[in-house]
């Protein structure tokens, strides 16, 4: 199972994403980094040489919420010399082929194509056509288990939707399905949603992912018995919780997941 750090993108800085309520997200304090409050390239630097990772996820809340992207700030995360480098996994609100092509251009290894902004699966296939499927994760936003589709408000919660979503994505050729339910992020309420991965797992035949309420290696545990292929942390690493390789809290023969 794959650890994926998270970096949140607001109006330039890092945020503390709590909950999906994006107004009342502050800067980020690390314990990865202390001092260097809100600072995106410094923190994105550290996932990539403290804690090893290879691939970070980056939000850009800026564009997800409807202004422009945040690209002068996407190019400098790709860094490779000060900031994380290759393996950024971006979600830039990305509805459009042209869309796609800049958030690359930008300095993106991969998008994330995210429901709440997503006009339609044929845009979804679209894009999956234009940049390749083994660039895009479709990302399947939830709110306590509800699929979260902006333009269209939310729809119901019954299981056989949420599915479906995750399979019209599939079937439109992404490489992999993120289950990410904002009221958990940030929560630090354990992860949601097992039988819907499980499920998923079982039925798609792509990599699925998991995002929201991680709080401990025991929680990482519960998602990898359910078949689950890579989890986005957040929280557990700016509380320390989760840590560098050798410093986290829980006992070292236990670090057997890779960043």
């Amino acid at each position: 199972m794959e650890l994926i750090p998270v970096l949140d993108l607001l109006r330039g800085q890092a945020v503390h994403a709590r909950r999906g309520a994006r107004q009342k997200y502050q800067p980020v304090q690390s314990a990865l980094l202390p001092g260097r409050v809100g600072d995106a390239v410094a923190l994105a630097r550290a996932y990539h040489t403290m804690m090893g990772s290879w691939r970070c996820y980056v939000a850009d809340l800026d564009a997800i919420e409807g202004w422009a992207p945040q690209t002068k700030l996407i190019h400098a995360l790709a860094d490779p010399e000060h900031g994380f480098g290759e393996g950024l996994i971006v979600d830039g609100g990305v509805t459009t082929p042209r869309g796609a092509e800049s958030m690359l251009e930008a300095g993106a290894s991969m998008l994330a194509v995210g429901l709440e902004t997503l006009r339609g699966f044929a845009e979804l296939r679209s894009i999956v056509e234009c940049v390749g499927g083994d660039r895009v994760i479709f990302s399947l936003d939830l709110l306590d288990g509800r699929p979260i589709q902006r333009r269209t408000g939310r729809v119901a919660s019954e299981e056989a939707v949420v599915i479906e979503l995750a399979a019209r994505a599939a079937d439109a050729g992404v490489a992999a399905v993120l289950v990410l339910d904002l009221a958990h992020v940030g929560a630090e309420s354990g992860p949601r949603n097992l039988e819907l991965i499980d499920g998923l797992k079982r039925l798609l035949g792509v990599p699925v992912y998991a995002g929201g309420g991680v709080r401990s290696i025991d929680d990482i545990e519960l998602l990898e018995e359910v078949g689950c292929d890579a989890v986005l942390v957040a929280s557990a690493i700016h509380n320390g919780t989760i840590g560098p390789p050798g410093k986290d809290a829980g006992p070292p023969a236990r670090r057997r997941y890779r960043s």
